[in-house]
């Protein structure tokens, strides 16, 4: 539906100037159907951006639209704070036995609030509360959510300085990779954590991204995920491991860390597991951690409960058998075939990075990436940077992409690189 008042004054008029991929995005979008965005001028634009990750399954869904359709129209119920309520019963129950069973976790399900970043707040007050312990250890390049306590765990200078106070008690230490493979893995890390001369406070827990976003599609290798798990193991350190935007599949497995065959003690979930771009977030909790007082952490919108709907859906249309896990990891190496074929072909040192279907091609000079991100558009694809500079061109299509789709999307992606790298 469109208005007779042009919508972009009424963006420029009435929204606050944190706005901002409408920016770089200068157009309404209408409709969306799948893996594509339509404006009110007609024009349709493919989806490399899904969401920041919240669309896994793709827009509108039929699927999972149905299933939301069916329950709003039988009058269920839509705010449920945290009462007991049919539709979540029903999710719990299938994210048992679909999701936690067959891979052997054990695991109590918080529901913190609709988003991701209420979903880390929860797990850090949790792990201090369970340890009795103040600082927490973090990862260079981290990010971990807009909230006081998500962003003293995050890495970009930029987003921390807009919390206009001191962000305290987190300790950044080297991410994989940090100093190109020329320093051994956590050395740093366990030497100030066994010297009583470091200042090093000792930490509640660490929390780690598998694959770092909004850091720059940067991937930490499995044997260092696993070096990780086993460190906090001798140091009895809690690991927190936030899946918001790896995962629900995006690397493949429905979660990210499965492929280390680690089990965090804490796991924070967001983003893609209502299935259709719903708010809905979890915080998996190991049951000896579990020690919260009643409502001692809560949220009004922490039962939606068409977004339980939609998320059990999900995952009895998805995740009954490997067969999204290994399309998805199949159209990764698609995509990282694609990257590596363009960046051995152009200069500038182009650096392809990721796993799964987060993909990311870094320019040597950061001001390419958002040079292509915009000739992208301008060819009719959405995607956005990433990157401490915003250096690195970020591919995320939805799982759902069909072959054709994808090989659209490259085939843009490859033409907009070409056309602002000399």
């Amino acid at each position: 539906m469109t208005t007779s008042t042009d919508p972009v004054t009424i963006f420029e008029s009435l929204e606050s100037e944190v706005r901002s991929y409408s920016r770089s995005w200068p157009v309404t979008f209408d409709t969306a159907v799948g893996s594509h965005m339509t404006d009110i001028d007609g024009r349709t634009y493919l989806d490399f951006f899904a969401g920041a990750g919240a669309l896994n399954y793709g827009h509108n869904n039929p699927k999972l639209k149905g299933a939301l359709i069916e329950y709003l129209q039988r009058d269920g119920v839509v705010h449920g704070l945290d009462m007991q309520t049919a539709a979540k019963a029903e999710f719990l129950r299938t994210f048992s036995e679909i999701i936690l069973k067959p891979r052997n976790l054990n695991y109590k399900v918080q529901f913190p609030g609709p988003t991701g970043t209420n979903s880390v707040e929860s797990a850090l007050k949790l792990a201090r509360k369970v340890t009795g312990k103040e600082a927490m250890i973090n990862f260079t390049n981290a990010f971990h959510g807009m909230t006081l306590g998500s962003l003293s765990v995050t890495g970009n200078s930029m987003k921390r300085g807009g919390a206009g106070i001191p962000l305290v008690h987190a300790t950044p230490m080297p991410y994989d990779n940090y100093f190109d493979g020329k320093v051994p893995d956590f050395l740093w890390f366990e030497r100030v954590l066994e010297d009583a001369g470091s200042s090093l406070n000792e930490p509640a827990a660490v929390i780690v991204e598998t694959v770092q976003g909004e850091g720059g599609i940067n991937p930490a290798r499995i044997e260092w995920l696993q070096g990780l798990a086993e460190l906090c193991k001798r140091h009895e350190i809690l690991l927190i491991v936030d899946d918001v935007q790896m995962g629900c599949g995006r690397t493949g497995p429905f979660f990210s860390f499965e492929a280390a065959g680690i089990q965090p003690d804490i796991v924070c979930i967001s983003k893609s597991i209502s299935g259709y771009g719903l708010p809905m977030a979890l915080t998996l909790i190991k049951p000896e951690l579990d020690v919260w007082g009643p409502g001692e952490h809560n949220g009004t919108f922490r039962g939606n409960n068409p977004a339980f709907v939609t998320a059990t859906e999900t995952l009895r249309s998805y995740w009954t058998d490997d067969t999204l896990e290994r399309s998805t990891v199949a159209k990764g190496l698609r995509i990282e075939e694609k990257l590596n074929e363009l960046a051995g072909s152009l200069p500038g040192g182009l650096e392809v990075k990721g796993r799964g279907l987060a993909r990311g091609l870094g320019f040597a000079e950061p001001e390419l990436a958002g040079k292509t991100a915009g000739a992208a558009f301008d060819r009719g694809l959405l995607l956005e940077t990433a990157g401490p500079d915003s250096e690195v061109a970020k591919l995320m299509p939805a799982l759902t992409i069909t072959d054709d789709e994808l090989e659209e999307g490259l085939g843009i992606f490859a033409d907009a690189v070409r056309s602002v790298v000399r």
